[in-house]
């Protein structure tokens, strides 16, 4: 993992715009890549990541009929260390919420989502990956096409995540891709350790974008910061404009 990379503004939603290797990303089909037959599991460090890294992609397949198994490592419980406003307690009952009421405004069809809670401690999955792998492991089939964080995403549990869910995947003999999630706010637009060429863009129509900005916005408690104990929004604006471009990119 690099050394605390997620500081600052990060790189802004122009640059990316501007930038010639995302521009040359070739577009796939997603129910190419999950075709029909084929669950789609999610696997998300946190309560937030699933819409954040791959909102328009669960729309996607959702639409077309596809099993979705969503798997959230962690209860987000960490992401205001030291706050009275925002204590371990309320975040660990608020957080599940959220990201219930963001999968409701995907439009996912919940009695038919299987979700399920991995309870793994916030900010501490690496010292628990072997046993995170296995638990994935438990819960996937053979032909599975597996979509979680990259495994060089610059946040310690998203990168943990990324090698658990890899690890697994090849156990069972399941496909698994990743997605950038902090990458947008550490990478420079040219920055030749993103792997450009495993790189490939989700297309997402203006309404399917619009429906996941609505998503996003269930997150209220990443949507404040607490001012009393220093800590500002975990996602600012500018961290979810750079998360709502008309495509989403998964590295194969």
């Amino acid at each position: 993992m690099r050394s605390n990379p997620i500081v600052g503004q990060g790189t802004s939603l122009h640059q990316w715009q501007a930038s010639r290797h995302l521009a040359e990303v070739p577009n796939i089909d997603i129910l190419e890549l999950v075709p029909p037959g084929s669950r789609a599991v999610i696997v998300a460090p946190h309560p937030d990541d699933e819409v954040l890294g791959c909102g328009g992609l669960l729309q996607l397949l959702a639409n077309a009929g596809r099993d979705l198994q969503l798997i959230s490592v962690t209860d987000g419980s960490a992401s205001h260390p030291g706050s009275a406003r925002w204590p371990v307690e309320r975040l660990s009952v608020v957080r599940p919420q959220e990201s219930a009421e963001a999968l409701r405004r995907l439009g996912l069809p919940m009695h038919r989502l299987k979700w399920l809670r991995g309870g793994f401690s916030d900010t501490q999955v690496a010292a628990q990956e072997h046993a995170l792998s296995d638990f994935i492991e438990s819960h996937l089939r053979p032909g599975d096409v597996v979509f979680t964080t990259w495994c060089e995403d610059g946040h310690g549990d998203h990168e943990a995540v990324g090698r658990a869910s890899l690890a697994a995947a090849r156990r069972i003999g399941a496909t698994c891709h990743e997605l950038p999630v902090w990458t947008w706010h550490w990478a420079a637009p040219e920055d030749a350790g993103v792997p450009w060429h495993r790189a490939r863009k989700i297309a997402l129509t203006p309404a399917q974008v619009a429906r996941k900005r609505h998503a996003v916005h269930a997150f209220a408690s990443q949507l404040e910061g607490d001012p009393d104990a220093g800590l500002a929004p975990v996602l600012a604006p500018y961290v979810i404009d750079r998360l709502l471009q008309p495509f989403e990119v998964v590295f194969l």
